[in-house]
């Protein structure tokens, strides 16, 4: 009995090692995914310079959230390093992002996402 219950813990406890890799994502895999997502229509760039969900999936949400809050705290450090409000900072980042965003992919303008042409 004891064996049984050991053995069943061992392997839930494997099971949970190798399922979090697949269930959570560190900022570097999204990074690696943000081309593929863009490509595929999934994410598009805000005016905001933030991005954006523009068709819903888990993995799409994931690498929002994730790039959104490495954004934030890296527009935090600039508007702090200069001396400036982080909303001028956010505005000129996605101003920036939306001008490098290749024809084809998706840019949220005016409250819509669109395909920039």
């Amino acid at each position: 009995m004891k064996a049984t219950t050991t053995f069943r813990t061992l392997l839930a406890t494997l099971l949970l090692v190798f399922a979090l890799p697949v269930l959570a994502m560190n900022l570097q895999q999204a990074m690696n995914a943000l081309g593929p997502a863009k490509e595929q229509g999934l994410i598009g760039e805000q005016v905001n310079g933030y991005l954006g969900v523009v068709q819903a999936s888990p993995e799409a949400q994931q690498i929002v959230e994730l790039i959104n809050d490495a954004r934030r705290a890296e527009y935090s450090r600039i508007a702090r390093d200069n001396n400036i409000a982080v909303a001028d900072v956010e505005a000129r980042a996605g101003q920036r992002a939306i001008e490098r965003t290749p024809a084809g992919q998706f840019v949220k303008l005016d409250g819509q996402w669109v395909r920039k042409r």
